[in-house]
């Protein structure tokens, strides 16, 4: 019997003031203490963009991190979610930032 929890794997982008406050730093600080990997960029349209893979329950923390939360400066309008999916096993060995 296996009692490995499904992995999900999700992309996201964040609209509102999330560039120049250090978004991306405490997104991955985020993803390392929740336990998810993915990764996580600047976008050219002011947005903050990436993926998250992990755990459904890690998954959906971060979720909520990237909605309400984020770095102490910033301001979130929306928060889009898009391909949520079942995965078998992750795609990443960590959280990165992307450039």
């Amino acid at each position: 019997m296996s009692t490995a929890r499904p992995l999900k794997s999700v992309d996201y982008e964040v609209f509102g003031r999330v560039q120049g406050v250090c978004f991306r730093m405490y997104t991955e600080d985020e993803a390392r203490k929740i336990g998810v990997v993915g990764w996580v960029k600047n976008t050219s349209k002011g947005t903050v963009t990436g993926q998250v893979q992990g755990p459904e329950d890690k998954v959906n923390s971060m979720k909520s991190w990237l909605s309400k939360v984020g770095s102490p400066s910033s301001r979130i309008d929306r928060t889009n979610f898009s391909n949520e999916k079942t995965i078998s096993k992750l795609e990443y060995s960590n959280f990165s930032i992307r450039y």
